[in-house]
């Protein structure tokens, strides 16, 4: 039972972080239908300017504690990130709204791949480590060890979805990103900025795949190719849950974390993204709205 609940706080803690990437995922496809595929790589640069910042935090002489430093780091992480996605949907999305839908898909992946190899040109290919931002411990019940990491991820993640759940059902802002989900053609003739809510929507998503990206790389190597991987599992986990769908997007990502935790005990571990792979065909062949989506019908 203790190893069981162990591998659960695992997949808890990954679920967590391929959660908050999904929501960058469903909240764009649920205003423009549009999949963003750099999103992945926006999530890879947050991990490398937390890691700068952090760097540059503790080997400061203001000799900040553990709290300011790992704030300061988000927050850059969080801004940095915001920016960067605004100035994509601005430059590279933006005038394309009028075009076919595979010229903004072409575009992303364009994106996308600039991102990789920007990183790759200018910082190089070695893995890194975040330097640690909080103090390093555990805490054992009853043969379960939980560090400070992994509960922190879980917990951050949980209150990050709850504050972006709230925000979207319960504020003016939310009010206007539904309205133009559903329709953004009569949306601006009830006074809603679309554009301003379209980037507003790119930047909300990335600083909540920025706060992914911090806590990703407190546990885990980073890398410039890192976006790859974990943007498609996000993706995965975003079309698994309902992509449009924020609350479907939450449980894509859990699922998905337990597909990585718990695919080794059962299978080879190289079986991970095959799993992966086949829950999503799965998915689009039987329920392609996801577990939470819901067909849309169209008069024609």
């Amino acid at each position: 039972m203790g190893l069981a609940v162990q591998y659960l706080l695992n997949a808890l803690q990954v679920g967590s972080v391929y959660a908050l990437i999904a929501l960058g995922y469903t909240m764009v496809y649920g205003i423009l239908t549009m999949i963003n595929f750099a999103h992945g790589d926006i999530f890879m640069v947050s991990t490398y300017i937390a890691f700068f910042v952090g760097v540059a935090l503790l080997g400061s002489a203001l000799h900040l504690g553990a709290v300011p430093v790992f704030l300061a780091t988000m927050l850059a992480a969080v801004l940095g990130t915001a920016t960067l996605a605004a100035v994509i949907e601005r430059v590279a999305y933006k005038p394309l709204r009028q075009a076919p839908r595979v010229s903004a898909v072409i575009t992303a992946l364009g994106v996308g791949l600039f991102l990789e190899n920007f990183t790759l040109a200018t910082i190089g290919p070695e893995p890194r480590f975040l330097p640690p931002l909080v103090p390093v411990g555990r805490i054992v019940l009853g043969g379960v060890v939980i560090s400070t990491v992994q509960a922190q991820t879980i917990v951050l993640s949980a209150l990050v979805m709850l504050l972006l759940d709230t925000i979207v059902r319960r504020t003016m802002t939310g009010m206007a990103m539904r309205a133009v989900s559903w329709d953004k053609f009569t949306a601006p003739l009830m006074g809603v900025p679309v554009d301003r809510i379209i980037t507003l929507t790119f930047a909300l998503g990335a600083s909540i795949a920025a706060v992914g990206g911090v806590l990703y790389g407190m546990a885990y190597t980073i890398d410039p190719y890192m976006g790859i991987r974990i943007g498609w599992w996000a993706f995965i986990s975003a079309v698994v849950g309902g992509i449009g769908n924020i609350r479907g997007a939450m449980i894509g990502g859990y699922i998905l974390g337990a597909v990585e935790i718990f695919t080794p005990i059962l299978l080879p571990s190289t079986y991970r993204d095959f799993v992966a792979f086949s829950l999503l065909l799965v998915f689009l062949i039987f329920r392609p709205t996801g577990i939470l989506g819901r067909p849309v019908a169209m008069k024609v």
